[in-house]
């Protein structure tokens, strides 16, 4: 990246915070709080409550989760920024649901083109547990984009709904990192490095790869690969050979994917719900998702938003803000 790009990015974060603050102060001095006090003291001990989507009768329950974005803890600077996926306010959505016995089935809203291994694993194992001990359906409803990760999360899905665009697949797993020496050697850069062993520093930009380091990798990389295949195998009842046909990266729309077996039907997220009602008996659920109550950093995050309107110089800073500075594994689709 230029040196003008990152003067830009610095100027941009800083615009950003002097916006948010003035934004800020206004916005508490003249908005009237009892509604929020009175919303602060009802706050049940997990920090959220429920919105409902479709009013029910009795106690039983449906609950929508969502992921929209790349699947990636980045702790408390998503909250701030209030943009992309949370992945912990996602984990502990399913902790509520584990312990809610009223709740009676799951319908898992997808637009993500996937993200990190380890957050992907973590998702896929919460729900397989929910659906083992509570015994209860869980129903995945793909919007533009579910591939890698997104397919991952939702591979153990007692059935899955599509839209005729869109993309899934890429099923497979990716790690990348950045070589720049021959630019540096061109100019003139040098680089001391001091280490204890000799791959400590493997995938350094700084240098070419060995075929030795990049065998290493290769072994990770066809680990996290297989277990990727053995989830699709458990979870859409195919054989090993079947998946791999198309586990090789590719994408696909929402036909081929039915084709492939990778997904059952076409629908949005008012057929998947009317689907599970009727499948399960469940006509009378109260149908809700989860909402994270307002506080006084979401308030921050959401003067943030409307200040620059979720733009490209917002996105940007979230980017450079959470972007890792190590390779990893991802089980991702399209640019890191």
């Amino acid at each position: 990246m230029s040196m003008k790009r990152w003067i830009a990015i610095i100027v941009a974060a800083a615009l950003l915070f002097i916006s948010v603050g003035v934004n800020s102060l206004s916005y508490f001095f003249t908005r009237d709080f009892t509604g929020f006090l009175e919303e602060m003291t009802a706050t049940s001990p997990s920090g959220y409550s429920e919105t409902i989507i479709e009013p029910g009768a009795g106690k039983e329950k449906i609950a929508v989760l969502t992921i929209d974005g790349v699947i990636q803890d980045m702790g408390g600077v998503s909250s701030f920024l209030s943009t992309g996926y949370n992945h912990q306010f996602f984990m502990n959505q399913l902790n509520e649901i584990a312990e809610d016995p009223f709740v009676k089935g799951i319908i898992l809203k997808v637009n993500s083109p996937g993200g990190g291994v380890v957050e992907s694993a973590e998702i896929y194992d919460g729900l397989r547990t929910i659906q083992e001990e509570k015994e209860i359906p869980l129903y995945v409803s793909m919007g533009g984009m579910a591939a890698s990760g997104g397919y991952y999360v939702s591979a153990p899905a007692n059935k899955i709904f599509v839209n005729h665009e869109t993309i899934t697949g890429s099923i497979g797993v990716i790690m990348e990192s950045m070589n720049y020496a021959k630019l540096a050697e061109k100019y003139g850069v040098e680089f001391n490095t001091i280490k204890t062993g000799p791959y400590k520093d493997i995938m350094s930009g700084s240098r070419e790869m060995t075929d030795e380091e990049r065998q290493m990798l290769q072994e990770m990389i066809n680990d996290s690969y297989e277990r990727f295949v053995d989830i699709i195998v458990a979870g859409r009842d195919m054989t090993e050979s079947e998946v791999k046909k198309v586990a090789d990266g590719r994408i696909m729309n929402g036909r081929q994917a039915i084709e492939a077996g990778l997904a059952d039907d076409y629908g949005k997220l008012g057929d998947v719900i009317a689907a599970m009602q009727e499948d399960y008996d469940l006509g009378k659920a109260t149908v809700y998702e989860y909402k994270m109550n307002e506080s006084l950093g979401s308030l921050f995050g959401m003067q943030a938003k409307s200040i620059l309107g979720g733009n490209m110089e917002t996105e940007l800073i979230g980017k450079l803000l959470s972007d890792y500075s190590a390779p990893r594994m991802m089980y991702l689709y399209g640019e890191k």
